[in-house]
Order: structure tokens, then C-alpha cells, then sequence
């Protein structure tokens, strides 16, 4: 019998169980099973919050498929509420995961995370690429709403140029003052209805585009609002932030076969 709780940050959903006696049997059959929304609780991914020698926790990130990921910017900002509803922490945290230490702010539901520096931006003929803990492809595109995202998602995320591990997808379009951003991605193997790196990757590429130094830019997705603020020099960017609400949906137990 394991408790879990399932949380959410603008519709990117999460399990996320409380390993700090280190008793849950991570094995990717098992996750898969959990993650799966016909056979299991169902999710994007599973996190594990473990103990840290100098940190205030420890975040452990698995996709669906059952095998651990990169870094995952709404898991970290869910991760976040979580450590706060366990009494882990107050207003603020640093806690490490698998791209390095995260810092990170809390206003009620409303979670800051800052997330790695970028250093590198790889413009193609209609893609740009870079790695904001996770790789992403970002394209812009016209008409988003309409955007077959699920099948040119998959295309490229499987093409030779991403062989053999892969990578996100992104398609954004500029609405306004602000940008819309759909995302495929790789593990979960299907779009989800957000993704927090994947909006950073696509704030940065389109300021990289633009040559905008630094700024506050909103971003809308299938899931809700985020935002995300950033500082540019000759040597990339930092002090990047990305921050919108992170939900507890509910808790429960699970029967392990």
C-alpha cells in the first residue's frame, strides 16, 4: 500500500509520493502502471520527494513511460506546494534535481521556480533549439489552436535529427503581447495541456529572435497561465523564473501487485 497525492500546475499533472524512508520500489513497470489513465491513478509523470544532505529535499522526475527525465519546470513548481503542504518548508526552498539546484518562491499557489541558465541557442532553418533542463524543438507556427501538435510533434520528435534519445517539441505563436505554446512530449509520447520547460525554451527562443534582453513574458497554455522573467548578456541567460499556480487535486492510497 502506497499513499500518493496527485497535483497539478496548469494542467500538467503529477503522483507524487513522500520517499524520504526510501520504501517505494521505483522500477518502471510500476510507475508506467500508476501514470497510466485507464489502468493506474494517471499522469504525466511521478515524482519522488527523497531526503538531501544540503539541501532542503531532493526531487526524483519520471515520465509516464516509467523512466526518469530530465528536468521538469511544472513538476518542480508542483514539487514545491507539496514540500510546503508537508510542513517542509515556508515561503521559499532550494532543493536539488537532476539538472542541478533549484531555488524557489511561494505566494499561496502561486509558485516562483528559477530554473538553469542557458548558455546556447541553435538557430535552423524553422526551428531554434536549446536545453532549459530539458531539450526542446521550438517552432513558431500560425493558427495554434488548430495545430495538428500530436502527429508533426511525434515526426520530429522521432526525426534523425533528434536520434536516438530524442526530444520535446513546441509550436508558439505570437497572440498579442504574449505567446501561446503547445507542447509534444517525448516520454509522455502525446501532447500535454502544459509544459514548463517547454515555455521557457519558447520565451527564451522568441527573445532570442527578437533580441530582447530581458523582460516578463506571458504565456497562454492548453492548462492556464504562466509567466516567465529572464535576464540576457553576451554569455546567454539567467536569473530565469518561471512562475504560475501549482493545484493539490486529491490523495489516496494504491494497491501494488
Amino acid at each position: 500500500m502506497i499513499e500518493f497525492h496527485k497535483y497539478h500546475g496548469t494542467g500538467n499533472d503529477f503522483i507524487i509520493i513522500d520517499n524520504r524512508d526510501l520504501t517505494f520500489n521505483s522500477d518502471t513497470k510500476t510507475i508506467s502502471m500508476m501514470c497510466h489513465r485507464r489502468f493506474g491513478i494517471g499522469a504525466d509523470g511521478l515524482m519522488l520527494l527523497e531526503n538531501s544532505d544540503k539541501h532542503d529535499f531532493l526531487m526524483r522526475y519520471y515520465n509516464s513511460d516509467g523512466k526518469e527525465g530530465s528536468m521538469c519546470g511544472n513538476g518542480g513548481r508542483s514539487i514545491v506546494k507539496f514540500a510546503k503542504d508537508l510542513g517542509l518548508i515556508k515561503d521559499s526552498t532550494i532543493f536539488l534535481a537532476t539538472d542541478g539546484v533549484h531555488h524557489a518562491t511561494i505566494n499561496d499557489n502561486i509558485i516562483s521556480l528559477k530554473m538553469a541558465d542557458v548558455n546556447c541557442i541553435n538557430k535552423n532553418n524553422n526551428h531554434l533549439f536549446l536545453d532549459t533542463g530539458s531539450p526542446h524543438h521550438v517552432e513558431f507556427v500560425n493558427n495554434i489552436k488548430e495545430f495538428d501538435v500530436f502527429n508533426k510533434g511525434q515526426n520530429i520528435r522521432n526525426s534523425e535529427t533528434y536520434f536516438p534519445n530524442g526530444t520535446n517539441v513546441n509550436f508558439v505563436e505570437v497572440i498579442g503581447n504574449s505567446l501561446f505554446v503547445r507542447t509534444f512530449e517525448r516520454g509522455v509520447e502525446d501532447e500535454t495541456y502544459s509544459c514548463g520547460t517547454g515555455v521557457v525554451a519558447s520565451v527564451l527562443a522568441y527573445a532570442f529572435l527578437n533580441n530582447i534582453d530581458s523582460k516578463s513574458i506571458n504565456v497562454d497554455t492548453k492548462g492556464g497561465q504562466l509567466s516567465v522573467k529572464f535576464e540576457s548578456d553576451i554569455n546567454g541567460y539567467s536569473n530565469i523564473w518561471l512562475t504560475g499556480p501549482a493545484t493539490k487535486v486529491f490523495k489516496g492510497i494504491i494497491q501494488l501487485k
